[in-house]
């Protein structure tokens, strides 16, 4: 068997960025994907004329120069895709009680916009930066640099929530009581955070990433995935729809993946960019130590998530080019009640013509109906939709009078849908937790003990663009040597 031919199991950001590089470089790789549609959460959908993201809603660090921007130069997407900066004055505000607290891109920005609402902690605010800089620099593979030796971060090991409280104990906002330590965390829901587990490395680097730019990608993230699925067929790559794997075997020599529909794919690698739990199920044949089947089967996964997707009237609700996280109390970590924003267009003006909620959502709320299928659910599921929906838009609608009579439709998800969307273990929306308790356990390596599969995507590394960016660069460094994927990356950034 060829071992210059993979297979890569889904099309989501990590296995087309994968096929990507691995094609470019002279790999016979070929994708395959269950649905029509390639991309996983970079996909968009349509309810009648209306177009929303699945999961990529913003991206950090893409001006010239900063670490998504040097990666994504080499996939052919840094000068082709058309993106939109946010506010520079808050691309995040945290909202409580009626107040907005700014988190503002630049590093010097992001101080002076919240102390008019510290007014006495600049050495706080200096230091709390200084700390993002500090875990950036280093994380080697954040800033295309080698790791030296059996490299290791010891801020994998320190709690993010103990290091806000450390460092703003007892600050607060003067006339709302509002702590320091919950602004900072005030957008957590973009990492799944929670105080009994989250690394700060994981906080570190997501939050030094959008300090350093924030963007949105105008009209959509699926241009995301048209542009890596054509570079690799630019590149020989095969990218197949429709075909969703039902076993991975072993040959003589290499692999046999079968689809759904009898196709069958020799390869002698085989990558999965699916969540790992699921890669197991589709193993036939090998022989699977007892020891690392039980540790992947027994990681907990991040929370789901509950979603709102209105179509608005023209002309009758504003664009705002930021995001809200809404809370109901000052418990920032386990208390938010919604983030809300509004999605650019192509060409987007001063309105807004969508609108999407995402409020945080345990799997238990839904698990009466977790044996149903999508489509030919229950109708009492129909009504405990709609139900919650009312409940979050009421919330939503007191945060934004204005929004109510803008709403022209309006389409809901929950942790079932996203489950079936995305095949992740009760609709996770970033695949395995990241603990700080207990970070070798929970930290997964690309190359896993069955010679020839290797993992990608967001439960290696970290999840988000350039979270999974990197993964993906580990996992064919894995293949093609890591030097050599650096070299050729840095040579193009």
């Amino acid at each position: 068997m060829d071992w210059n031919k993979i297979s890569i199991v889904g099309s989501g950001l990590g296995g087309l960025l994968t096929a990507f590089l691995l094609s470019k470089e002279g790999m016979d790789v070929t994708v395959l994907e269950k649905h029509r549609k390639f991309g996983g959460c970079l996909q968009s959908f349509q309810r009648d004329r209306y177009s929303f993201d699945t999961g990529m809603h913003y991206i950090g660090s893409m001006a010239p120069g900063q670490p998504l921007h040097n990666y994504w130069k080499y996939f052919g997407l840094s000068d082709r895709l058309d993106l939109l900066k946010m506010d520079e004055n808050g691309f995040d505000r945290i909202s409580y009680y009626g107040t907005e607290y700014p988190l503002a891109q630049g590093y010097d920005n992001f101080k002076e916009r919240l102390l008019p609402y510290f007014p006495d902690e600049a050495s706080a605010l200096n230091t709390y930066t200084q700390k993002l800089n500090e875990i950036a620099n280093s994380h080697p593979l954040y800033n295309l640099e080698l790791p030296a030796g059996s490299y290791s971060n010891h801020y994998e090991s320190v709690l993010a929530g103990s290091f806000l409280s450390d460092l703003s104990s007892g600050i607060r906002h003067p006339a709302s009581s509002i702590r320091l330590a919950d602004v900072l965390a005030g957008n957590n829901f973009l990492y799944a955070g929670n105080p009994a587990t989250t690394p700060l490395s994981q906080f570190g680097l997501i939050n030094h990433s959008f300090i350093s730019s924030a963007w949105r990608v105008k009209g959509g993230s699926q241009q995301i995935a048209e542009l890596l699925v054509e570079g690799i067929r630019c590149h020989g790559g095969t990218v197949l729809a429709k075909k969703m794997v039902a076993k991975i075997e072993r040959s003589e020599e290499g692999y046999i993946v079968t689809t759904a529909d009898g196709d069958q794919f020799e390869s002698g690698q085989v990558i999965s960019d699916i969540h790992p739990e699921a890669t197991l199920k589709l193993l036939h044949g090998f022989t699977i130590q007892k020891a690392f089947r039980e540790r992947i089967t027994s990681l907990p996964n991040t929370t789901s998530v509950f979603s709102i997707y209105l179509g608005l009237k023209p002309e009758t609700f504003p664009f705002l080019n930021h995001n809200v996280y809404h809370h109901r109390s000052s418990n920032v970590w386990t208390d938010a009640q919604f983030l809300f924003m509004t999605p650019p267009g192509k060409e987007q003006g001063i309105f807004a013509n969508t609108a999407v909620i995402m409020s945080p959502m345990d799997f238990a709320e839904v698990k009466e109906w977790e044996n149903s299928d999508s489509g030919a659910r229950e109708k009492n599921y129909f009504v405990f939709k709609a139900k919650k929906a009312k409940l979050l838009l009421d919330a939503v609608y007191k945060r934004f009078p204005q929004l109510k009579e803008a709403v022209v439709t309006i389409e809901i998800s929950t942790p079932l849908t996203w489950r079936d969307y995305t095949g992740t273990p009760e609709g996770s929306m970033y695949g395995i937790v990241k603990d700080a308790t207990n970070p070798l356990k929970t930290t997964l390596f690309p190359k896993t003990k069955i010679p020839g599969l290797y993992f990608t995507g967001q439960s290696v590394n970290l999840h988000g663009a350039l979270g999974v960016t990197i993964g993906s660069v580990m996992t064919c460094g894995e293949i093609l040597g890591l030097p050599h994927v650096l070299k050729a990356i840095k040579q193009l950034s």
